[in-house]
């Protein structure tokens, strides 16, 4: 008996644990707009949160060590969070135990020595807003793909189920199908199909609900055994709403069974839905590098936010509901956690586009200070190795965000691209290839234009050893026709 009670506590410290986690990701890939939206809705449904006032008027100089330093203890203040109270005001064992819980999460992202930058008002300054369109939702898997499967094989497979999931993120065609036609083994197309649905969004490419819902709840790390159950024996009776019939086959209280399906509600049924619909659209760079004193700076646009903090009236209300008004107190103690996980989470979004940041411009300093020529290959496993987190992680990070530099705005999925070995072992990025034929192209003979192999051949000399049929598929991305063409282009309009 004493057995059970503590594995029924065990099971509702780890559930509490799962939606924190939820939220703390699914902000990640949010834009600024979209992230407003989402701090407007949780400021109309908790009472605990609220707008803080203008903050300083002249904050220290960016970059420097008590710029730092204040700054950090001004966020502090400013973003006030439940482990400011005091002990009789907000609880308890159980809540020392969420949060010491939760800490080890966050350290996989957080450092010491970490500093978050924000973009200071500025008189005069001016960001001009960039059209861009959407990726869709099979652009999205196939640069994901191309970042991943090195295996032409596997590519190959890996392009044919992208092609065969609908828009709502689900695969239309079974696995056997598709290894016949690929000429593979189930085995093989599984072992790509199971890469695929830890690309973002989470769970793509899944052949049914249960096993959406399944691999979100693994990406979660959700253990809990009652929730898997529901999932895997019983979404007929939860389709129903039929709660009842689910309490009573399961034999735990209603109370319970509501608790888990809250947790199943936070999951994502169609999680390809959010890129169905391709537009042209604004956007504003997410981070903003200017060049000062001979150093990259790097800033969070974080201008137009709405910053938060904990209302002090109702932090007061909290303690004195609890002597008062018990169901007052549950309520307010409910609302409290909600706010505090939710400034945590507004918190470990911006460390973690800092984090992806501060790697890029480090990585490709010559390329925002000299050019295209100098730009290097990146991958989304090297970021999450060197920051600390998962790679699907990064993959939300960079989705929809976009960088102002001294060279242009960019999106941080241009940085993301393959790469192809130098003479040295050095890594070359295919885009310094194309603008390398690109300008081979511009200037060369017009009356006896350069082939595929003429332009490899120059490639070689300068390092870039490529196969002739590499330099056509380049030619061709670049939308430059072949020699022939160019050449009978030439001598027509010198006809005329």
């Amino acid at each position: 008996m004493h057995l059970k009670l503590r594995l029924d506590q065990r099971q509702v410290q780890k559930l509490i644990l799962a939606p924190a986690l939820q939220q703390a990701i699914k902000l990640l890939p949010l834009t600024n707009l979209d992230l407003i939206e989402i701090i407007d809705t949780e400021l109309s449904q908790n009472p605990m949160l609220e707008l803080e006032e203008e903050t300083l008027e002249k904050k220290p100089e960016e970059g420097t060590e008590t710029g730092e330093k204040e700054k950090t203890e001004t966020e502090k203040e400013q973003r006030e969070t439940p482990e400011d109270l005091e002990p009789e005001e907000i609880v308890e064992s159980q809540t020392q135990i969420e949060d010491s819980e939760i800490e080890s999460y966050f350290q996989e992202y957080f450092d010491d020595g970490f500093r978050s930058f924000f973009l200071e008002k500025k008189e005069g300054l001016s960001l001009e807003n960039v059209v861009s369109k959407r990726s869709s939702l099979w652009d999205h898997l196939n640069w994901q793909a191309n970042l991943t499967f090195f295996d032409e094989k596997e590519r190959e497979i890996a392009q044919y189920i992208i092609g065969n999931i609908n828009e709502d993120g689900y695969l239309m065609t079974s696995i056997e199908e598709i290894a016949s036609t690929n000429k593979a083994s189930v085995e093989k197309v599984n072992e790509v199909r199971e890469k695929i649905k830890g690309f973002d969004p989470i769970s793509v490419g899944s052949l049914e609900l249960k096993e959406v819902l399944l691999t979100q709840l693994d990406y979660f790390q959700v253990k809990d055994e009652v929730t898997h159950t529901i999932v895997n024996h019983h979404l007929s009776l939860l389709e129903k709403s039929d709660y009842s019939q689910l309490a009573k086959v399961l034999g735990i209280p209603l109370s319970d069974v509501k608790y888990h399906i809250e947790i199943i509600k936070g999951l994502d049924p169609t999680p390809g839905r959010k890129y169905s619909q391709e537009r042209t659209f604004y956007v504003v760079p997410d981070i903003i590098v200017t060049k000062e004193d001979n150093e990259l700076k790097i800033v969070l646009n974080n201008e137009g936010l709405p910053r938060l903090r904990i209302n002090s009236y109702y932090k007061k209300l909290l303690a004195q509901a609890s002597k008062d008004n018990p169901d007052a107190y549950e309520f307010m103690k409910d609302k409290m956690k909600k706010a505090f996980w939710f400034l945590r989470s507004l918190d470990q979004r911006d460390q973690t586009i800092y984090k992806v940041a501060k790697y890029i411009v480090e990585k490709q300093k010559n390329f925002i200070e000299k050019g295209i020529e100098f730009i290097k290959p990146l991958t989304l496993v090297e970021l999450a190795q060197e920051i600390g987190v998962h790679e699907s992680t990064v993959g939300r990070v960079v989705a929809n965000k976009y960088i102002m530099t001294p060279r242009g705005v960019f999106s941080l999925k241009y940085f993301f691209h393959k790469s192809l070995h130098g003479d040295y072992g050095e890594d070359i990025s295919s885009l310094r290839i194309k603008e390398r034929i690109k300008k081979l192209v511009n200037s060369e003979d017009k009356g006896d234009p350069l082939s595929d192999i003429e332009i490899g051949e120059i490639l070689a000399k300068e390092n870039l050893k490529i196969a002739r049929r590499t330099v056509a598929k380049y030619r061709k991305q670049l939308r430059i026709p072949p020699s022939h063409i160019r050449k009978r282009k030439f001598k027509m309009e010198e006809a005329s």
